[in-house]
């Protein structure tokens, strides 16, 4: 039987960063490595692996058409630019893991079982979170999906042809969706609930709303040392103010702001640039402080001459009751949290598929960061406390 240090080893190097971190973009070699691990360990287990049109890949135990729905378990393998090792591979390691046990417990499943890979979860590369399993639920449309472009100028539609996939199959997969009767996310915690708590796991109880939107500030193209001050239409003065004005929102609102992503053209050390786009991340527990802050935002941009782009939302998504409620009896009192962070299991509520997640806690409390951590025993125990959930889900 596989260990977790054994598949944990296994998908280590891919990607990895000078950084220490990963850098594990959507349909890029280190992807396309990722995915075919994924699939070569499904069909060690004897899982029938598919992929989705949306680009998602599952790994059945049992006939979900003919004996479905089933239980859904699974996270996603891509990472944000030099993210941490765990955030969305302790999922699918732990998922793995989950089917061995219940394999090894001589578990007979009455349904049928399914471990997932999303695609895409980070948005990293073409900037919408998600991205697969919007595409799934139709959330996120092929046509604007295909146009989405990477900071190289490539369309998710040109990175789909150099993959080796057809565009044109892109899209929402009502037939794979209806597979899942209910889906399960177990994921690293992204902050410092489960550690001031002193507990390895933790029932998750809602997605706050968050969402990304591009500003695009326009200046003038000179000379940077033959252009008066007075003369300059300079782009990156709006573009620092209104980085620090989203913090300042973010304060009064009671929400989150981030501009972590900006880019300048022409990109010239000695050139005034002519364009400077930055990206806004907000988020908050209370939807309508978020969209209050946003729209502080945008009108502060539209004074400097800028428009703002809307490219995500997802509203504040509570995971569905019951099934959160039986995670929690089985995890015999072990405590609930909420998260700020975005996740494949907030998709699927959203779409009315039964969903609930599992935390593992990070010592660090930092993610999106090489910092990122969780102790093996941890790890350990998640699985544990995943097998035992998918258990008593599968009868």
């Amino acid at each position: 039987m596989t260990s977790f240090d054994q598949l944990w080893s296994q998908l280590e190097p891919v990607g990895r960063a000078a950084s220490g971190g990963y850098r594990r973009f959507a349909w890029t070699a280190e992807d396309l490595t990722l995915r075919e691990w994924f699939a070569a360990a499904c069909a060690e287990r004897g899982l029938d692996v598919t992929v989705d049109r949306a680009g998602n890949q599952w790994g059945w135990w049992g006939d979900p058409d003919s004996a479905g729905p089933g239980v859904a378990i699974g996270s996603h393998l891509d990472s944000v630019p030099d993210g941490g090792a765990f955030d969305g591979p302790l999922g699918v390691v732990s998922a793995l893991l989950t089917v061995d046990a219940l394999r090894r417990d001589g578990v007979i499943p009455e349904r049928p079982l399914g471990v997932v890979n999303f695609a895409d979860e980070e948005g990293a590369r073409f900037g919408v979170a998600c991205g697969g399993s919007r595409l799934l639920t139709g959330a996120l449309p092929a046509d604007r999906a295909l146009g989405l472009r990477d900071t190289d100028g490539t369309t998710l539609a040109g990175a789909l042809r150099t993959a080796g996939r057809d565009p044109g199959t892109l899209g929402a997969d009502a037939e794979a969706l209806r597979r899942v009767g209910c889906f399960v996310e177990l994921h690293v915690e992204q902050g410092r609930g489960l550690a001031d708590l002193g507990r390895p796991v933790a029932v998750g109880t809602a997605i706050w709303g968050h969402g990304r939107w591009r500003f695009d500030l326009p200046g003038e193209a000179n000379h940077a040392g033959t252009t008066a001050l007075a003369d300059r239409r300079d782009p990156t003065l709006a573009l620092a103010t209104l980085i620090l004005r989203a913090r300042e929102l973010a304060g009064q609102h009671g929400v989150r702001a981030t501009t972590g992503k900006v880019l300048i053209e022409p990109n010239g050390v000695n050139a005034i640039p002519s364009l400077a786009t930055g990206w806004l991340d907000a988020r908050g527990e209370d939807d309508a402080a978020v969209r209050a802050m946003v729209a502080e935002f945008t009108a502060d941009v539209a004074s400097f001459g800028g428009t703002v782009t809307e490219e995500s939302w997802t509203s504040r998504t509570p995971f569905d009751t019951g099934l959160t409620a039986r995670l929690g009896d089985v995890l015999g009192g072990a405590p609930y949290l909420p998260t700020g962070a975005g996740h494949d299991a907030g998709i699927l509520a959203s779409a009315d598929v039964p969903s609930a997640m599992l935390f593992v806690r990070n010592p660090t409390g930092v993610s999106h960061s090489p910092a990122e951590f969780a102790e093996t025993g941890d790890c350990l125990a998640g699985v544990r406390e995943l097998t035992r959930v998918v258990e008593g889900l599968l009868r």
